[in-house]
């Protein structure tokens, strides 16, 4: 699952490649976006800013009380009919800009990571769905599928990379045309793996 992505473009960038108006005017983005902290996504023909992962609140064992909510970041394209997903899936799909994702690769305690990337793509879009929720507002998950061609080397589910001409079906239209579009990437990634530790710190 991913985990780690990166957006190296402005927000007045992104509005103007997703021909998107721009109600992300002072937000705070960082190039590197880790789950449970906000990223830019286009939703109803705006770029926004959304936390990273629906909030998942679990109780504790020993007290029963609340503890801090976990973000969900990662949505199964298997699992959208699902009661966490299926009504943010039929009515609040979006698009989510990136520039490369990233993976672990590498043995348990040194991981490093893996970044994959559309070639020749200044930005690239994967598809999300998002909700509001009490405890962050707004937040988005990513849509994951089976990895196929050499994503399938890296890891075994990959983000729905969406063609531009897929966009507006993927925003706007039937459920079921929606679902369509959750396969893999048939054309070409990069792949560039380095040696940077899994587990670095957030920048933020």
């Amino acid at each position: 699952m991913c985990n780690l992505y990166r957006m190296s473009k402005n927000i007045d960038e992104v509005a103007k490649w997703f021909s998107a108006n721009n109600a992300a005017t002072g937000a705070n983005f960082s190039t590197e976006v880790y789950p449970g902290y906000p990223g830019a996504v286009i939703a109803n023909g705006e770029v926004r800013s959304m936390i990273w992962g629906f909030p998942l609140v679990l109780k504790s064992k020993k007290t029963g009380k609340p503890l801090k909510p976990k973000p969900v970041n990662n949505a199964r394209t298997d699992k959208l009919d699902s009661y966490m997903w299926r009504y943010s899936f039929e009515e609040r799909r979006c698009l989510l800009p990136l520039t490369a994702w990233a993976e672990a690769e590498g043995t348990k305690g040194s991981m490093t990571r893996t970044w994959l990337a559309v070639p020749d793509a200044d930005v690239f879009a994967v598809a999300a769905i998002w909700r509001d929720s009490d405890e962050w507002g707004p937040a988005y998950s990513m849509v994951m599928t089976d990895a196929a061609g050499d994503a399938a080397f890296v890891h075994t589910r990959m983000p729905v990379i969406l063609n531009p001409g897929d966009y507006d079906t993927w925003q706007n239209g039937a459920p079921e045309d929606a679902k369509a579009l959750c396969t893999a990437w048939a054309g070409d990634l990069t792949i560039n793996r380095t040696d940077e530790p899994w587990f670095r710190k957030s920048a933020q």
